[in-house]
């Protein structure tokens, strides 16, 4: 049986999607970011699509799309499927296309996401809340089109999409005279990683192109470890813009032969970078938009002394996120941790436990308290957070001394998903 030949994206369809794009997306800044490049020993240059229009990339994949249609296909009108920056993207090529677009969106979406999609696409679009999940979504638009015999905008396993994304790959090259020697890339669907890592291997094949996953959903290193596309069954959506649970069909088969290497990231280690962004560099980034800068540290030695790319994918992060965020960088820095404490019955227990059981610098964030009016000890589900993440032994040693220890819940992850 013959098999089908990879599809490429070319070069000449690239620097025509660049064209189309002409007023429409932004030519993003390629910025030295002085502090990482100091950090790291190397010069950090930050691609900075979460400047765009509509804060992601996702314009320019979705606009050389959907300006690609026959005219039949536009008078039919569009479908997508997104709980985000795709349906950002649709929505605002469909206004400047106008051409009519439904975007079913599943019902977590953010209202703030939801009021963006429906502001970027005005009367062009009408906005459909379907399911709890982006599969529910997904499978209503697919019933949509089939219906109603419109066109399907994937989010990222389509070759217009991936054109439109691989000219991120063709403005880096024509920003910088610099040899690049690294560049690092987020993946969910796969659709930047394949254009882009299509753009190098022309254009710059030395340059290392390293794609970068959340460790909760590692499709793509799945996929290549398997040598075929592989679904998988559970994912952490936390990286909700990379969070998927299979890559597109064809930009697995790019990127399996383009990219240099596939690494995943904790997302302790994202929640850490987003929280670092903003408090050094004042630049406001969504999970998926760290990923790239989050995966630096694993390279410390290889990069040192290059000239080193991180695509800044997306700005699109919900302030309601921030305390979850600050969580979860902390665990990952082990220095939040949550104890069954068991505390005697007498007057003075909770005294002793702060003056003699804490350490001066322990901060109580959490602390739920049940008293067994029969029983000796009352537990109390107790939070802290540490300075250091040396205080840990110490304070386990005392609260086992004097008989305050119950259990450590961090890594009970039964018990635990309760409480993050």
């Amino acid at each position: 049986m013959q098999t089908k030949p990879i599809y490429f994206p070319s070069l000449e369809n690239i620097k025509a999607a660049a064209k189309k794009l002409e007023g429409v997306a932004y030519k993003t800044p390629l910025n030295v970011n002085i502090n990482l490049s100091k950090e790291l020993e190397a010069n950090i240059l930050f691609k900075r699509e979460d400047l765009q229009v509509v804060r992601s990339y996702k314009i320019r994949g979705a606009y050389n799309k959907m300006s690609s249609l026959n005219a039949d296909e536009k008078q039919r009108g569009i479908v997508c499927a997104s709980a985000g920056n795709h349906a950002q993207g649709v929505a605002l090529s469909c206004k400047l296309l106008q051409i009519k677009g439904t975007i079913f969106m599943p019902s977590p979406t953010p209202n703030q996401k939801i009021s963006q999609v429906k502001m970027f696409g005005e009367d062009f679009i009408d906005v459909v809340i379907e399911g709890d999940t982006f599969d529910d979504a997904f499978n209503a638009a697919t019933l949509e089109c089939d219906a109603k015999k419109k066109t399907f905008i994937h989010p990222f396993n389509d070759e217009k999409v991936i054109e439109g994304q691989a000219t991120v790959g063709l403005e880096i090259l024509e920003q910088t005279d610099k040899k690049i020697d690294y560049v690092f890339v987020p993946i969910g669907g796969g659709g930047l990683s394949a254009g882009l890592s299509s753009v190098f291997k022309n254009l710059s094949p030395d340059t290392k192109i390293i794609g970068v996953e959340p460790e909760g959903a590692p499709s793509m290193l799945t996929s290549i470890k398997n040598k075929e596309n592989t679904f998988l069954a559970e994912i952490d959506p936390f990286v909700d813009g990379a969070a998927v649970k299979k890559v597109g069909d064809l930009n697995f088969a790019i990127c399996q032969q383009n990219l240099h290497n596939v690494i995943t990231v904790p997302e302790g280690k994202i929640c850490q970078t987003i929280l670092d962004l903003y408090n050094k560099d004042a630049i406001v980034v969504e999970p998926a938009g760290a990923l790239s800068i989050a995966a630096l540290v694993f390279f410390k030695e290889d990069i040192k002394g290059k000239n080193v790319v991180c695509v800044v994918s997306g700005s699109n992060n919900d302030i309601t996120r921030t305390a979850e965020i600050k969580e979860r960088a902390l665990l990952y820095a082990n220095l939040k941790h949550y104890f069954i404490v068991k505390f005697p019955q007498r007057a003075g227990a909770l005294k002793e436990f702060v003056a003699e059981i804490l350490g001066p610098n322990d901060d109580i964030t959490h602390f739920e308290y049940t008293k067994k009016s029969n029983r000796a000890n009352g537990s109390a589900v107790v939070g802290l957070e540490l300075k250091t993440s040396a205080d840990l032994a110490p304070l386990i040693e005392r609260m086992k001394n004097r008989n305050f220890f119950g259990e450590y819940l961090n890594d009970k992850p039964d018990l635990f998903q309760f409480l993050v």
